[in-house]
């Protein structure tokens, strides 16, 4: 059986057991600052019921409630959050994988009784964090997704054989995950309306209708999952580069445009190994500072080029109000985790699509493709 953990309004529930004022209050966390030109990313269930949902602006979520209570999103608690609540459900010794950053899946086999594991998952969570989460069983992914919804919020709910037709007719198929609007579209169009419908239908109808997306809802809703354990082989504790220049160099744009080429060679790889980075580290060796070496850790990791260089900017502007002479030059990332989950709002989305498929036309033309412009700097003397 898996046991899918759902965190309810998880980005809204953080912030009202931050700032006690907020709870039981409509609440929206926008994606920017200016609270009338944002997106809304999460709204509390105060909010929901008023109509307010994510992707909603937020000139249309106040114009629904003038009165909204607005907090700009700080994806550093959501995600430090997400990573301690792993590491409790780590403690239950099942199989465990992240679903996304507020769901969680464990593999329970077949232990007797499963709902008093879900208690007391949901009661160790709300104890630690002080937020909620709903909870699914069932014998796939797919079905224990969809059970998390069914008694939100706080809620548990479990899709066994005897009850399987039971609960699948009695929701809209629009519910079960992978069902988009086009999706469902079709689906209307052939008379399925709940996902009792879609489960009665053959692997060959589906296919037909809907292609391979067919065929993989009949697979998953009929699967019997088994989660692995996550690979714990040891990875590597930093990923650097370095380069030495022919002489010592002043030139601030030069020395710059080799940061900023050293963090993208950095990052690249740290892509390639899927993993993200939380400290940087700017190591300089020249006649005036000698080596001087300075690191900082960030609630934040990053696998973005761009971001490790401006970090590493900053980390320059220690050694003096002025540039000074360097001869060599290095830069490092630790604190290394796995990628673990897909950006959290719509400009990291934007920047994460485009830095892929800057990453796809390097490997199919050549890596020197595309780059930034201020890295033609490194190409002029000294």
């Amino acid at each position: 059986m898996i046991l899918h953990v759902d965190m309810d309004a998880f980005f809204a529930s953080i912030e009202q057991a931050i700032n006690p004022r907020l709870k039981g209050k409509p609440l929206i966390v926008g994606s920017r600052q200016s609270r009338f030109h944002t997106v809304v990313c999460a709204a509390s269930y105060e909010a929901k019921r008023l109509g307010i949902g994510s992707g909603m602006s937020s000139q249309e979520a106040f114009s629904l409630c003038p009165g909204l209570e607005f907090v700009p999103a700080d994806q550093s608690k959501y995600i430090w959050t997400s990573e301690e609540i792993f590491k409790l459900l780590q403690d239950y010794g099942f199989p465990l994988n992240y679903a996304s950053i507020d769901e969680f899946q464990l593999d329970i086999g077949d232990v007797p009784e499963p709902q008093k594991i879900a208690l007391d998952i949901q009661q160790a969570i709300q104890r630690n964090f002080n937020i909620t989460a709903s909870i699914g069983i069932a014998k796939n992914w797919l079905l224990s997704k969809l059970a998390s919804k069914l008694n939100k919020p706080n809620g548990i709910a479990m899709i066994t054989d005897d009850n399987l037709e039971t609960v699948l007719a009695a929701v809209p198929v629009r519910k079960l995950c992978g069902v988009g609007a086009s999706t469902e579209v079709v689906l209307q169009c052939l008379g399925i309306k709940t996902c009792l419908d879609l489960y009665r239908q053959s692997g060959q109808f589906l296919h037909e209708h809907l292609g391979q997306h067919g065929l993989d809802f009949y697979a998953s809703l009929r699967a019997t999952d088994k989660i692995e354990l996550q690979d714990q082989a040891e990875k590597p504790k930093s990923v650097g580069h370095s380069y030495t220049f022919p002489r010592a160099s002043q030139n601030t744009g030069f020395i710059h445009a080799w940061i900023r080429l050293l963090s993208e060679m950095v990052a690249l790889r740290l892509r390639e190994k899927n993993l993200v980075a939380r400290t940087v580290h700017l190591w300089l060796n020249g006649p005036q500072i000698g080596n001087f070496s300075a690191q900082k850790t960030y609630a934040e990791s990053t696998d973005d080029g761009q971001i490790i260089y401006q970090k590493t900017l900053k980390i320059l502007a220690r050694s003096g109000p002025k540039t000074p002479k360097i001869r060599a030059m290095g830069v490092t990332c630790s604190g290394l985790v796995e990628q673990a989950y897909q950006p959290l709002f719509l400009e990291q989305k934007r920047r994460e699509a485009l830095v892929k498929s800057l990453d796809q036309i390097n490997t199919r033309f050549g890596e020197d493709t595309i780059y930034p412009a201020v890295i033609t700097l490194t190409r002029k003397l000294i």
